[in-house]
């Protein structure tokens, strides 16, 4: 019988997980978070088109607590998915792949889209 001597796939158990690993999840996952955000916004749309009474049934969705969670996580992915787009076209240049930038560049990516929505938030919502 013949040995395979194929390489193997890497997978979790070879890789230790890093922030950069995290940061290309959670790049993916807050494009699928726009995707659906964007439904959001045309929801609004939509509603400011026909009534009133349509408006404000929106409102009354994304006005409570619960609303106002979503739209803070969709602002995030937002920032996030930016960010992280922004990362890319760098590696694009060629730039950007020695460790520590590219581990610079991850935690930057994570604490800039936190930054950038609590700012938002902050000056554009709350005040």
């Amino acid at each position: 019988m013949k040995q395979n001597t194929r390489p193997l796939s890497p997978h979790l158990e070879i890789y230790k997980f890093q922030i950069t690993m995290a940061m290309s999840i959670f790049h993916r996952i807050t494009g699928v978070g726009l995707y659906l955000g964007m439904a959001l916004l045309c929801w609004w749309l939509a509603a400011s088109a026909t009534s009133n009474r349509a408006l404000n049934l929106v409102y009354s969705v994304l006005g409570n607590w619960f609303g106002q969670l979503i739209l803070i996580g969709f602002t995030w992915a937002l920032f996030h998915h930016l960010l992280g787009g922004l990362r890319h076209f760098v590696w694009d240049t060629g730039a950007g792949f020695d460790e520590k930038t590219r581990f610079a560049f991850a935690w930057a990516t994570l604490i800039g889209g936190l930054v950038l929505t609590a700012l938002v938030w902050i000056f554009f919502v709350w005040l």
